[in-house]
């Protein structure tokens, strides 16, 4: 049975290698995938899923206001189709999520979301919001702060290296921009603590 699943994280947890790694073993088994990522990412180059490690594959985009169920029918049209993966999961917007799960319900394959939970202010991206409203199956992939504890959280650094504060949600940077932190650390960063009460 085809389910929409939710593998999320912050910055620098290995989601885009965990997605190459998944959709490889479709491939390896003689099955076809479809790959999905954010227009507006183009760090790897357009149009390209790529990890830190090294590894990458081209990828189809998605942008504001596409319609996704019309995409995936199109390409299941086109020949077998074993799995949907889709990378910056958190740029969809809530109707596209809607249409995720339409397809997974109507057209009958699986699709598997990887993105970030929440931005550098600790608010949850609309397209998570909904990915965690509506999703079958999720999955925290795990990265850890410089003090060791899970990090769940993320900074955004301007050029000189300081942390800020406000902006616009979305702004595309890799680790020349992010960290990502505990909770603890990240309260610290942005200033949201009392002094003696952070051990």
């Amino acid at each position: 049975m085809a389910k929409l699943y939710f593998n999320y994280s912050t910055m620098n947890a290995g989601k885009s290698t965990v997605l190459l790694q998944a959709s490889h073993n479709y491939i390896e088994r003689g099955m076809q995938t479809y790959l999905l990522t954010a227009r507006l990412d183009t760090r790897a180059g357009q149009g390209r899923i790529a990890s830190r490690i090294g590894i990458g594959e081209p990828a189809d985009t998605f942008a504001p206001g596409e319609n996704l169920f019309s995409k995936i029918e199109r390409r299941l049209a086109s020949g077998p189709c074993a799995c949907v993966f889709i990378d910056e999961a958190q740029f969809l917007e809530d109707e596209q999520v809607w249409q995720l799960a339409r397809a997974v319900d109507d057209l009958g394959v699986p699709i598997m979301c990887y993105g970030l939970r929440v931005d550098f202010q600790g608010q949850l991206f609309p397209g998570s919001a909904t990915l965690l409203a509506l999703a079958d199956d999720m999955r925290e992939v795990r990265t850890i702060c410089h003090c060791g504890r899970k990090a769940t959280m993320v900074v955004r650094k301007d050029a000189s290296g300081r942390v800020l504060r406000s902006g616009d949600q979305v702004q595309v940077g890799g680790n020349e921009r992010y960290i990502s932190l505990c909770r603890k650390h990240w309260r610290a960063a942005m200033d949201d603590a009392e002094p003696d009460r952070l051990l």
